[in-house]
């Protein structure tokens, strides 16, 4: 209810008709942050035996991503923005509403085997998530599940990453 709150909507941003939901408040309020947090450990830990690392998408998945694996023990990656990481990289290309785009991460950032969890703020038409994982894919890792504060439901995201579960701890229509 604390992270619910806290969100914010703004109605006709970026464009007519589109309600976007701001987590700006959730990262300034320390209690709403810690409880997002707490709520992903508990999920994880009810759910999965063993991650290996946690992989969270440019740019809102590393504010919760590193929080969330240093509760673990373990390491966290960055998947980018193409252009934005140095050394040996894989990236791919994904379409958008609007066009097209690229991620990437660094070819050692995951070993074949590893276990691993995603982490992004928001999984709208799931998109980037799946182009995230496709990443983690090629490099032969496991994808245990795709973890999010704010799923927009009626844009059917969760169906685009299937077989890959996705936990929301808050949906909108």
């Amino acid at each position: 209810a604390i992270i619910r709150r806290a969100v914010r909507a703004f109605p006709d941003f970026p464009s007519p008709g589109i309600c976007f939901r701001d987590i700006t408040p959730v990262l300034k309020d320390p209690l709403a942050f810690c409880s997002a947090i707490d709520l992903f450990e508990r999920h994880l830990r009810a759910n999965f035996p063993k991650i290996d690392v946690i992989a969270g998408l440019d740019s809102r998945g590393f504010l919760f991503g590193p929080s969330l694996a240093q509760r673990f023990n373990i390491g966290f990656l960055l998947i980018r923005k193409k252009g934005k990481l140095p050394g040996p990289t894989e990236s791919v290309s994904y379409s958008l509403e609007y066009g097209k785009a690229e991620l990437e991460m660094q070819c050692d950032a995951v070993e074949a085997g590893q276990k691993v969890v995603l982490i992004d703020d928001l999984l709208a038409t799931g998109g980037t998530m799946n182009a995230a994982c496709e990443l983690i894919k090629r490099r032969n890792a496991e994808i245990l599940e795709c973890l999010v504060v704010i799923e927009l439901k009626s844009l059917n995201g969760a169906e685009k990453l299937k077989p890959y579960p996705v936990h929301s701890l808050l949906q909108y229509d």
